[in-house]
């Protein structure tokens, strides 16, 4: 046999490994492309779910309407790095979903991974079929209420106004819980409906809306995917008669910033129609409110008028919460690095209050925050615990809460962390907290995430002697708050769903 030279021998073997890489090549390809296939069968059943039954499917609290197959197998993988129940497959997820539009269920929130996951902790022996069948019984249509949904005007129409309409058209469908009906704003020159059509469906943060939007300049209406919306001008709430639109027992959202205590608030009340008011601010003389901790000290047959608190105030809270009832804070310090706002100058000019007035474009500016006081009407036991203040940075959105603390227990990063991953996953709080594992995460990458407290694990800081801990929450102020917004509006018009959300 001739001798096989040296450059034969190299030639051989680019040719080996080349064939075994086309091979891992393709392997790798046609299971991803399988996995995409199975992400747009969910898609189907999804919209199928959402429109002919009113249910709303969740992923590991991840809304999935109008989600890319893409997003979906990102949620997919996000869920099985967070939870201990094992990988939460995309197959297992898609026929899971074709299985529950064989239910006739009722209007509902379920969470698709949270299924899959208790699924796979039963018996080995117990399909899945028979687990939907079992699981899904309670939530068959005739053994539900018909829910009747809540007239919602939404008094000013700036960024939480806004996101607020767009939210609320979003989750139409037969099962929709806020039905929006009015917006009023200031508003003399009948062509500025224009302006607002526009400032809608443009959003420089947020990008595009996505949907159709119609204005009608003589009728003053906006026709928001469908849904026929009244543009009322008004000065003075007490004046408007919403009877006149065929708007009853409203929930008023007052977005304005004007009216910020009882006693102005409740000049909604004097409008015929209203029911409610929930005030887009902290309040005076009225409950504070951070959905998930404390929405259940309201008495919804007296309390009348409602405020969401801050953006900060519902960030902080939730993982506070925690933290307090594990280990007892002994003091802390909650400094809020925030985006700007519309308070501020663009350029130099007076303001009412100090700092603000210089150019919120180019400085950092160090102004207070009533978070610190906030907090203790939420979480009664961190009375005098806390202070805090805040500086507001050149960017448009997105905000980040250092809460330093002292604690009462030991801790360790991994220990402390573990207790927020848990608590992001199953509870109370599953809806407010998203566990972060991305080492990359910066303010950006939060934008438009529904949960007000962005929790980033991996900048978690523990001192050597357990006690001192500085924790890191971002929180995108506008949407995050935004949804604690829409969450406490359903809860006080009662208008929840059942739902399949925190199963341990």
């Amino acid at each position: 046999m001739a001798p096989v030279n040296q450059e034969t021998q190299m030639f051989a073997s680019r040719s080996l490994a080349l064939g075994r890489n086309g091979s891992v090549f393709e392997t790798e390809f046609n299971s991803y492309l399988e996995k995409e296939r199975a992400a747009v069968k969910l898609q189907t059943k999804i919209g199928e779910l959402l429109y002919d039954f009113g249910v709303e499917l969740v992923l590991f609290r991840k809304t999935l309407v109008d989600t890319t197959p893409a997003q979906i197998l990102r949620y997919c993988e996000y869920a099985s790095a967070v939870s201990t129940k094992g990988d939460i497959d995309v197959f297992a997820t898609a026929e899971a979903a074709e299985l529950m539009a064989k239910c006739n269920l009722g209007a509902a929130k379920i969470d698709i991974g949270a299924v899959v996951a208790d699924w796979k902790q039963v018996e080995s022996d117990v399909t899945l079929e028979d687990f939907i069948k079992k699981e899904m019984a309670p939530f068959a249509r005739e053994k539900q209420e018909p829910l009747t949904p809540r007239d919602v005007v939404l008094y000013g129409f700036g960024r939480i106004g806004r996101l607020a309409a767009r939210e609320i058209i979003l989750q139409s469908g037969m099962g929709q819980q806020l039905r929006l009906r009015a917006i009023v704003t200031r508003d003399k020159n009948p062509e500025d409906i224009v302006k607002r059509a526009n400032l809608f469906v443009n959003d420089s943060v947020h990008g595009p809306f996505k949907g159709i939007v119609e204005h009608d300049i003589e009728e003053q209406t906006l026709c928001i995917n469908g849904t026929t919306v009244k543009m009322i001008s008004a000065n003075a709430p007490e004046d408007i008669d919403y009877t006149a639109y065929g708007i009853s027992n409203a929930l008023v959202i007052d977005n304005t910033g004007v009216f910020k205590d009882k006693e102005a608030l409740s000049r909604h009340l004097q409008a015929k129609g209203v029911a409610r008011v929930l005030l887009t601010a902290p309040g005076k003389g009225v409950p504070n409110i951070v959905h998930g901790i404390n929405q259940h000290t309201l008495s919804l047959d007296s309390d009348k008028i409602v405020s969401a608190a801050s953006c900060t105030t519902n960030a902080i809270c939730p993982i506070l919460k925690l933290v307090e009832e594990k280990y007892g804070i002994v003091h802390g310090h909650i400094q809020s690095v925030h985006a700007f706002t519309n308070d501020q100058n663009l350029i130099d000019n007076m303001h009412k209050k100090n700092r603000r007035g210089r150019s919120a474009a180019v400085n950092m500016v160090i102004t207070e925050t009533g978070a610190g006081n906030a907090v203790p009407k939420i979480i009664p036991s961190l009375d005098s615990k806390l202070t805090a203040n805040a500086v507001r940075v050149p960017t448009p959105n997105g905000s980040i809460a250092i809460l330093n603390l002292q604690l009462a227990k030991d801790t360790s990063v991994e220990e402390i962390n573990n207790v927020i991953r848990e608590a992001s996953i199953v509870g109370d709080l599953a809806d407010q907290i998203h566990y972060s594992i991305d080492p990359e995460l910066v303010t950006s990458d939060i934008i438009g995430n529904p949960c007000c407290a962005v929790y980033d694990s991996i900048a978690t800081i523990v001192a050597k002697d357990g006690k001192n801990v500085v924790l890191f929450v971002k929180y995108d102020n506008e949407q995050g708050y935004n949804m604690q917004v829409i969450r406490l509006a359903k809860y006080i018009s009662g208008v929840r769903r059942k739902s399949y959300v925190n199963s341990p």
